[in-house]
């Protein structure tokens, strides 16, 4: 049986045939979404503008708005903000990570802020759905060696952690050593808490909009539990707040073989059973790093719609149509499946 029909026999909506980016260049280039079967386009919010709208539901396509969370680095880039800054257990500020800086998820004047942005974004643009992103604590996972920080210790997690907890302890050395996994839990609820903060604000205006998370792909037993330790990701409990879970499989980025895609999407499939999958995989290469070939490409995408996945996206669509076999590859698999 065909992907495609494997799809039908399992009683699905049509697929979510996406792509990540901007269509600029590709449209630039002479492409029609309708004509490479792409039915969803996922855009960074302040990129979408009422052309972008008009000219992708013309030609087939949902628009879904990406919407950056926890990324620190215009907040941070103003002295004022220092106390937002995500700290160490030795009480130093954690550096940037390869090109990723965080932030400290407890500062309410930054998540009043990203609350207020969002709210002018579901009021002012016309899209299908927002698709958060950068929802978890300061770590670089994309990179094949990750960069891990153990955060955030300022005095609004400490402060937040004891009042939410009852746990009675001021010091990082305390918290790790006696209570360790009563702050990972916290950790993960404050994640979670602000995704429903998210939903709240989207649904008190739209209450039908679909809301959907970009997420680190990793399975429970990768980088020694990393994605909840760290990243502060419980997996359950965000499936209570969203629609869609976006696992990024960017597996030339990660050092990862292209089978890592299919494998972690079964998986995930496996594990949250209440939330749609739609992945993003990877199409880009990396000037500095591994190259993507139209062949992985390929095998990422269909590998992105293996076990209880109902659609996928490629990261990124100006990627593809900047290479012919790519954008070869897109078309006859995208087209393919639409049936």
């Amino acid at each position: 049986m065909s992907l495609a029909g494997a799809g039908l026999a399992r009683g699905r909506e049509p697929l979510t045939l996406g792509a990540y980016a901007s269509p600029k260049t590709f449209w630039e280039r002479g492409g029609r979404l309708d004509e490479h079967g792409i039915n969803a386009l996922f855009v960074h919010h302040r990129s979408i503008d009422e052309a972008l709208i008009r000219r992708a539901r013309a030609e087939g396509a949902r628009v879904y708005a990406e919407f950056a969370t926890f990324n620190g680095s215009e907040w941070l880039g103003r002295p004022e903000n220092a106390e937002a800054w995500p700290v160490e257990p030795g009480g130093g500020r954690s550096p940037k990570q390869t090109w990723f800086l965080g932030i400290c998820p407890t500062n309410e004047a930054f998540l009043q802020s990203r609350l207020a942005e969002l709210e002018r974004l579901v009021t002012t643009k016309d899209v299908d759905g927002v698709w958060l992103d950068y929802l978890h604590w300061h770590a670089q996972f994309e990179d094949p060696e990750p960069g891990l920080p153990e955060t955030c210790f300022n005095a609004s997690c400490v402060e937040r952690f004891g009042r939410e907890t009852g746990v009675k302890a001021s010091t990082p050395a305390e918290i790790l050593g006696r209570h360790e996994e009563t702050w990972r839990q916290w950790r993960c609820s404050v994640v979670a808490d602000f995704a429903r903060r998210c939903r709240a604000v989207i649904r008190k205006h739209k209450p039908r909009m679909l809301l959907g998370n970009f997420h680190c792909a990793w399975r429970d037993d990768e980088h020694g539990g990393a994605r909840r330790r760290i990243l502060g990701l419980d997996l359950p409990a965000l499936a209570e707040v969203f629609d869609v879970f976006s696992p990024m499989v960017y597996h030339g980025r990660s050092g990862r073989p292209v089978d890592w895609v299919r494998r972690n999407v079964e998986w995930l499939g496996s594990a949250v059973r209440k939330v749609q999958i739609w992945p993003i995989v990877q199409a880009w290469s990396d000037p500095k790093g591994r190259a993507v070939s139209a062949e992985e490409f390929e095998q990422a995408l269909r590998g992105g719609l293996a076990g209880r996945s109902s659609g996928v996206m490629m990261f990124t669509l100006g990627a593809v149509a900047e290479d012919a076999g790519k954008l070869a590859v897109l078309k006859r698999v995208y087209r393919g499946l639409a049936g």
